[in-house]
C-alpha cells in the first residue's frame, strides 16, 4: 500500500495539471445612452447593469475570499465597451495613488480587465486604471499571465473618482481598438484583477493557481455582446518636428565638423482596418528622436553589442513577427548606421541609414490564423569625404537602396492551442554603378522556417521545435568575407568540415531545434536540443552570434507554492549546457544549481552556482586554429525587498574564477523610491572588476609553422567599470509627465602579459619577455624580438568616459495626440591609460566633451472611421 501511494504520488507530480476555462460569466448591458467616463457611476447606464464579485485571491492565500470587496458591471452600445467598477477599501487606509505616466503600474491599487475577444483562449488583451487614474495596457500574446506585451497603445478612456477610503472607475473601450471575429452574437473570454500591493494581495474573478499553467484558457466569460461589429477604422497621425544641435568644440580641420545644426522633419504614421482582423500600419519618413539613448558599453569581443528595440513602430505589434528556431528578424538591423566609409581622412556624419517608408500587417483571422508581415524601404545613403593632400571632397554610396520583408503565419489547432508556423524574411539591396559595397555586402539574403508548438493540457507539456534555412547570393568577395566574420571563420586553418571557398557567390545554412517542456505542478522541465550548420547565417535580416554548433541541454526544477510558517514559496534546480561544432568539437559544458525563495515578509533571495569545464573554443583567435578556454567557476546571489513597497530595493553579487588564476566580481544594485505622489526617483549603480586570459590583440604573419605560419597574440586584460542609470521623473497629471534618465559611465582596460599561442589547442600562452626579447617604448607600446623577427605590439591601455542623458516633457494633449519637447546630452573622452576606474571618473564623464540636442515633436491623431 505504501509503494502505491508513493507510485500514484510521483505520478501527480509528473503529469500535467489540466487547464480548463473556468465556468464564470458576465453579462454586458446594452444602452442606448451613452454615460459621461468621468468615474462617478452616476449614469442611467449603471442602475440596471448586472453587477459581479465574489473574487478570491491568488496572493497572499491562494483560493480565500478576497479582503475587500470589488464589483464589476459592463455595458455596451455599437461602439464602445463600458465597465464600471466600484472598489471597497477597508477603514483604516485609503487606496495608494501614485501618479505616473502610462502603463507604469508602480505599486499603486489598480484594476484590469482582461479580453479574450477571439474567444481562442490563448491570447487577450488587458485594460486596467490605477486609484490614480493611470491607464495601463498590454497585449497577452500567448496563454501566459506574464507575458506582456506593453507595445499595445490603444485609444481608449479611464477615469476614478473617490469617494472616503473608497474608489470608482470607469473605462471607456472603443470596439475600434479591440480585434474580434464577425458574427451577430459575440461571446469573449474575461477575467478581471485587483491589485493591492499595500496588502500583497492580488484577487481576482478567476483565479489561476500559482501551480497552474494557462491564463487565457482559464478565463470566464462575458456574454451579451449582441449586434456589434469589428470597425474597419482608419487613423492617421501626421507629425512635425525640429531639432537643433550644439557641440562645445569642434576639429578646425576636419570641414564637416560643425559647431551648430538645426533641422526640420515631417511625417506620418497611417493605421487601417483591412476587414474585420486585420490591421495595416504605414509609416513615412518615421521621427524616433524622443526614443531614450542606448546604454554605454565598450566591446572587445568579436560579436556585436545586442541592444533593444525602442521604436514604437517596431516594437508594436512585434510579437506577430518572432518564431522558433533562431532570431529571424531583428528589427535594428533597419535604419542602422551605414555599412561603408568614403576614402577620406574626414567624413560627414551620417548616423542613421533614412527609412523612406514602411508598412505593417498584423491580425488573427477567424480561422486562428496569426498573420504578421512587414515592408520596408531604406534610402541609399551618400557622404562626402575629405582628404587633406589635395583638399578635395570625393562622394560615395555608404548604404545601398534596400528593401526588407518579413511574413509570419500561425495556424493554431485544437483544444489547447497547439499551432504550426511559418516564417520568411527577405534583404534585397540595389547598389549604384561601381559602388565598393557590391564586394561587401550580400546582394540579397533569405530565409525560411517551420515551427511548431504542440500542447497538452493548455499548456502543461509543450513540444516545440523549428526546421529552417538561410541563403546569401552576391559578388564573391561579399560571400568570402561573410565566410571569414565570426559568425563562420571558414578560414580555420585546422578544421576539415568547412573551407573558405573565394569562388562562392551563395552560402547555404540551416538550423533544426527540438524540446519538450513541462511548466505546470511541482515538478517542471525542459530538454533538449539545437542544430546550426557551419553556414547558417540570418544576419542580414535577423540576428545570430555564431554558427557551426550542436548543442543538448536540459533544466529541471522542484518548486514549492503553498506558503508555509517560514518561507512562501521556494524551488532549487540543475541546468546543464553542451555544445559541440560539426567538427566534433566540444567547446562548452556547463553545468549548473540554482535556488530562490521568498520569505513571509516577501523579500527574495536567489542564488546560483555554475562551473564551466576546460574546452576548445573555435573563435577565441577570429579565423585562426583552435585554443584551449580555462575553466570557470562563477557564483550569484541577488536579494530584493518586498516588490509591493514604494521604496524598492534589490542588490547581486557576481564572482568569477577562472583556473589560471583570472577572475574578479561584479557588483550592483537598484534603489526605487516614492518621495511623493507624484515623484519617482530610481539608482542602478554598477562596479565590476574583472581580469581575463583571453583577450585577442592581433593576427600577424611570420609565425612560426605549429600556428600555420600565423602568430596568434593574446593578452591578459585587467578591466573595470563602474556605470550608473539615473531617472528622476514627475507626473503633473498621467497625461503630463517629465522623465530624466542620465547615465554617467566610466570603463579602463590595462593589458599585460602579452603571448601567442604556441599550438593548437593550447591553453597556455607563450608569454613575450620570459626570454629577454621585450622592451617598451615611451609610447607603452611592446616590441618583441623573436629570432630574426621583430614586431611591435601598440599599447592599448584605454579609460573611457560618456555621459548621456535625455530630458523629456511628454504630454497627450488629446486622446492619440502627443507633444515632446526632449534636451539631449551626450558627453564622450578617451585616453591612453588603463587605471582602475574611481567614482571620481564620473566627473570626467560629466565635464567631457559632447553634443547638446534640443527637440520638439507633435503629432496630432486623426480618427477618419
Amino acid at each position: 500500500m505504501r509503494d502505491t501511494t508513493l507510485a500514484l504520488t510521483l505520478i501527480s507530480f509528473l503529469l500535467p495539471v489540466a487547464a480548463v476555462a473556468q465556468d464564470a460569466s458576465a453579462t454586458a448591458t446594452r444602452i442606448e445612452a451613452t454615460p459621461a467616463i468621468d468615474g462617478r457611476l452616476d449614469d442611467a447606464a449603471w442602475r440596471d447593469a448586472q453587477w459581479i464579485s465574489g473574487f478570491r485571491q491568488r496572493e497572499p492565500r491562494e483560493g480565500e475570499a478576497a479582503t475587500l470587496v470589488t464589483e464589476v458591471a459592463f455595458a455596451y452600445d455599437d461602439n464602445a465597451l463600458y465597465v464600471a467598477a466600484r472598489l471597497h477599501g477597508d477603514s483604516a487606509h485609503g487606496p495608494r495613488a501614485l501618479v505616473t505616466r502610462r502603463d507604469r503600474e508602480g505599486s499603486s491599487e489598480q484594476l484590469v480587465i482582461s479580453l479574450d475577444t477571439y474567444h481562442d483562449r490563448r491570447t487577450a488583451y488587458s485594460f486596467g486604471v490605477t486609484a490614480a487614474g493611470v491607464r495601463i495596457d498590454y497585449f497577452h500574446p500567448e496563454d501566459n499571465r506574464d507575458n506582456r506585451d506593453y507595445s499595445f497603445d490603444p485609444v481608449w478612456q479611464a477615469r476614478v473618482a473617490r469617494q472616503g477610503n473608497d474608489w470608482t472607475a470607469e473605462l471607456r473601450i472603443p470596439f475600434s481598438q479591440l480585434r474580434f471575429n464577425a458574427a451577430s452574437v459575440q461571446e469573449w473570454g474575461l477575467n478581471i484583477s485587483r491589485l493591492l500591493p499595500a496588502l500583497n494581495e492580488e484577487d481576482y474573478w478567476v483565479v489561476v493557481g500559482r501551480r497552474e499553467s494557462g491564463w487565457a484558457s482559464r478565463f470566464g466569460v462575458l456574454d451579451g455582446l449582441v449586434g456589434i461589429r469589428p470597425a474597419r477604422r482608419i487613423e492617421l497621425a501626421p507629425y512635425v518636428a525640429t531639432d537643433s544641435r550644439w557641440r562645445d568644440s569642434v576639429d578646425r580641420v576636419n570641414p564637416f565638423d560643425a559647431r551648430q545644426k538645426a533641422a526640420v522633419r515631417a511625417g506620418a504614421d497611417l493605421k487601417v482596418g483591412i476587414g474585420p482582423s486585420l490591421t495595416l500600419d504605414a509609416t513615412f519618413n518615421p521621427d524616433f528622436g524622443q526614443v531614450e539613448a542606448d546604454p554605454a558599453d565598450v566591446n572587445l569581443s568579436a560579436f556585436e553589442t545586442i541592444f533593444a528595440e525602442r521604436r514604437p513602430f517596431f516594437v508594436e505589434g512585434s510579437q506577430r513577427l518572432r518564431a522558433n528556431g533562431a532570431t529571424w528578424f531583428y528589427s535594428r538591423r533597419i535604419g542602422a548606421p551605414p555599412h561603408g566609409r568614403v576614402a577620406a581622412d574626414f567624413q560627414e556624419n551620417v548616423p542613421n541609414t533614412t527609412i523612406l517608408g514602411a508598412a505593417k500587417l498584423t491580425g488573427r483571422l477567424p480561422s486562428r490564423l496569426s498573420v504578421g508581415a512587414l515592408a520596408v524601404v531604406t534610402d541609399r545613403e551618400r557622404a562626402r569625404g575629405f582628404v587633406l593632400s589635395d583638399q578635395s571632397f570625393p562622394r560615395a554610396e555608404i548604404e545601398p537602396l534596400t528593401g526588407y520583408g518579413v511574413v509570419r503565419l500561425q495556424q493554431e489547432f485544437g483544444r489547447s492551442a497547439s499551432s504550426v508556423g511559418v516564417i520568411a524574411t527577405a534583404v534585397q539591396r540595389d547598389f549604384s554603378a561601381n559602388s565598393p559595397l557590391v564586394q561587401t555586402l550580400p546582394r540579397s539574403a533569405v530565409s525560411a522556417a517551420l515551427d511548431w508548438n504542440l500542447r497538452t493540457a493548455n499548456g502543461a507539456y509543450v513540444y516545440f521545435g523549428a526546421v529552417g534555412a538561410t541563403r546569401l547570393t552576391g559578388d564573391s568577395l561579399a560571400i568570402t568575407r561573410v565566410q571569414s566574420l565570426s559568425a563562420h571563420y571558414f578560414q580555420r586553418p585546422d578544421a576539415h568540415h568547412v573551407h573558405l571557398d573565394r569562388s562562392a557567390r551563395e552560402l547555404d545554412g540551416w538550423i533544426a531545434t527540438s524540446y519538450v517542456t513541462k511548466n505546470s505542478g511541482r515538478l517542471l522541465w525542459q530538454f533538449g536540443g539545437y542544430l546550426e550548420a557551419p553556414g547558417l547565417d540570418v544576419n542580414d535580416m535577423g540576428r545570430i552570434g555564431a554558427a557551426d554548433d550542436r548543442g543538448i541541454n536540459g533544466t529541471i526544477r522542484w518548486r514549492q507554492t503553498t506558503p508555509g510558517k517560514h518561507l512562501r514559496n521556494w524551488e532549487i534546480g540543475a541546468q546543464s549546457y553542451n555544445e559541440w561544432n560539426f567538427g566534433g568539437i566540444r567547446q562548452y559544458l556547463q553545468d549548473v544549481l540554482f535556488g530562490s525563495l521568498t520569505l513571509p515578509n516577501f523579500w527574495s533571495v536567489s542564488a546560483d552556482a555554475a562551473y564551466q569545464t576546460r574546452d576548445l573554443a573555435d573563435d577565441l583567435t577570429r579565423g585562426g586554429p583552435l585554443m584551449g578556454r580555462p575553466a570557470v567557476t562563477n557564483f550569484d546571489v541577488s536579494v530584493a525587498n518586498n516588490p509591493a513597497r514604494k521604496t524598492r530595493l534589490s542588490a547581486y553579487v557576481n564572482a568569477i574564477r577562472e583556473d589560471v588564476g583570472t577572475g574578479g566580481a561584479i557588483v550592483g544594485t537598484t534603489v526605487s523610491m516614492r518621495p511623493g505622489t507624484r515623484w519617482e526617483l530610481s539608482l542602478d549603480p554598477r562596479y565590476s572588476h574583472v581580469t581575463s586570459s583571453r583577450q585577442f590583440v592581433a593576427n600577424l604573419p611570420d609565425g612560426p609553422a605549429a600556428t600555420f605560419g600565423r602568430r596568434y597574440v593574446f593578452s591578459y586584460i585587467d578591466r573595470s567599470d563602474l556605470s550608473a542609470r539615473i531617472r528622476l521623473n514627475y507626473a503633473i497629471t498621467p497625461d503630463l509627465t517629465l522623465e530624466t534618465y542620465a547615465e554617467p559611465f566610466v570603463a579602463s582596460g590595462r593589458y599585460y602579459d602579452q603571448g601567442e599561442l604556441p599550438s593548437p589547442g593550447s591553453y597556455a600562452l607563450r608569454r613575450y619577455g620570459t626570454d629577454g626579447t621585450t622592451a617598451r617604448d615611451s609610447a607603452g607600446s611592446l616590441i618583441v624580438t623573436d629570432g630574426a623577427t621583430r614586431f611591435v605590439l601598440p599599447n592599448r591601455d584605454f579609460t573611457v568616459a560618456s555621459f548621456r542623458s535625455n530630458l523629456v516633457a511628454r504630454w497627450e494633449w488629446r486622446p492619440g495626440s502627443t507633444l515632446f519637447l526632449v534636451w539631449q546630452v551626450n558627453r564622450a573622452a578617451n585616453t591612453a591609460d588603463g587605471p582602475l576606474v574611481r567614482a571620481s571618473g564620473w566627473w570626467d564623464a560629466l565635464t567631457a566633451k559632447g553634443e547638446n540636442v534640443v527637440a520638439v515633436k507633435v503629432s496630432y491623431w486623426i480618427p477618419i472611421r
